[in-house]
């Protein structure tokens, strides 16, 4: 093998896996093929929150298989380690990887392994306590907004959600290892974004120094604020409950934070949260959105909302559209429920009907572009800071895209006035400052 090519499917987190893995493989002495249709290695960073990520990486596999059958296929990621069997059984598979194996991977495709097919690489995932993530230095230079993964894994035991038992309990990348790559991400980028399955819990189960005192979220933060010369650093999603005062505080008090607030809701009715095993109620989440707004008056404002949970009912459905039109969001990722084996929900014996799930979801999703829309208008004529990205689009601090009145170089931060809207954004009238 002389090529390869990664492609990841899912969060933040994995994405930041994948370039990870691309640094990785690139180390070995392989070269980047430009399309996934020239590459000796394919691998696939998986997601399996979702019937429909399973399905959609089934149907790529077969497609690289038939347009590209000397290609070897490597398959990791969180449906590896969910259902290897399954997925070695797929014609041109070469290797499944699972996630408590990933960071072996350039190791695993050793030429002496090249004849095998099918070969399965799977360990416990619970009795990992290692931080799993390679570091991201550099990537393949093509980010500009690399994702830093600083948190894996979930000690929470949501009864939909697969995760856990596919990416172990929570762990967190040292602090001085955060810190230093960091560091060398700045001197390139102009934003960072730190991520993780569970970023709020980031340093809980780490100690420092003599006084053995817990590690919090917020104190990295201020850390990577004191120690790096970070121009914006931006928080990905983080539960609701571990956004403290202290660091809403501390995102409204710097001018090297966006303020974007992303906090995972699920429903908005209380009987279905309890039913989750959610560990908020409704009042919790809206005294956490009220604070950072309070705080920082102009945030976007984002949020995960599932639709159709077993056992959802029109009044729970009603109560929970009713609370999220209550709430200042600029936004909404709306996922309709998938049943995921293993979980307790999936054994549930009340599933909302399928047509009614997808009605739900469109209710919410005519909702949230309403209040996006609302959002956007009040930006008109306002001065934005951006960071430019490929393609001679802008990503705003409150996490609005913005059209560039002409084509920029990417990863540079600017200040920008708002002309108007676009179809899903707004566009740039002219550029006030270059930092």
């Amino acid at each position: 093998m002389q090529s390869f090519f990664v492609k990841t499917f899912g969060c933040r987190a994995s994405q930041a896996d994948g370039a990870a893995l691309e640094a990785g493989l690139a180390a070995t002495g392989l070269r980047s093929a430009g399309d996934v249709l020239q590459a000796d290695l394919v691998v696939l960073n998986t997601c399996t929150v979702t019937e429909s990520a399973d399905d959609d990486l089934r149907r790529t596999v077969r497609r690289i298989h038939r347009e590209q059958p000397d290609s070897r296929i490597l398959i990791t990621g969180c449906y590896a380690q969910r259902a290897s069997e399954e997925l070695a059984a797929i014609p041109g598979v070469t290797w499944v990887v699972g996630n408590s194996h990933k960071t072996s991977i350039p190791e695993i495709i050793n030429p002496g392994a090249e004849h095998y097919h099918s070969q399965i690489h799977l360990g416990d995932i619970q009795l990992q306590r290692d931080f799993l993530a390679a570091p991201v230095d550099d990537a393949l230079g093509d980010r500009t907004r690399p994702n830093l993964k600083i948190q894996d894994g979930c000690s929470n035991k949501c009864s939909f959600c697969i995760i856990p038992s596919v990416r172990g309990r929570s762990r967190s990348a040292l602090a001085d290892d955060v810190v230093a790559q960091v560091r060398s991400l700045a001197a390139r980028y102009r934003e960072v974004v730190l991520s993780g399955i569970n970023l709020g819990r980031w340093g809980r189960e780490l100690r420092e120094g003599r006084t053995d005192k817990q590690q919090r979220l917020v104190d990295l933060v201020r850390r990577l604020l004191q120690e790096t010369d970070v121009q914006r650093l931006r928080l990905s999603s983080v539960e609701p409950m571990d956004f403290s005062d202290a660091l809403l505080e501390l995102m409204a008090g710097s001018s090297r934070i966006a303020k974007h607030v992303h906090a995972p809701l699920q429903s908005g009715s209380d009987t279905v949260l309890r039913r989750m095993h959610r560990k908020y109620r409704t009042r919790h989440y809206a005294d956490r959105i009220w604070k950072a707004r309070s705080l920082m008056p102009e945030c976007g404002v984002g949020a995960d909302v599932m639709t159709g949970f077993p056992g959802e009912t029109e009044a729970e459905f009603e109560e929970s559209r009713a609370f999220i039109d209550s709430l200042p969001f600029t936004y909404l990722h709306i996922f309709t429920y998938s049943a995921r084996p293993g979980t307790k929900a999936a054994e549930a014996q009340d599933h909302v009907p399928s047509e009614v799930r997808k009605h739900r979801t469109q209710v919410l999703r005519d909702l949230a572009a309403h209040k996006n829309l609302e959002f956007r208008r009040t930006m008109i004529g306002r001065r934005l800071s951006v960071v430019t990205l490929e393609g001679g689009v802008a990503i705003s601090e409150h996490y609005l895209k913005v059209k560039m009145s002409q084509a920029r170089e990417s990863k540079r931060l600017e200040d920008i006035l708002v002309g108007g809207l676009t179809a899903d954004g707004l566009y740039e009238a002219g550029v006030l400052q270059v930092i």
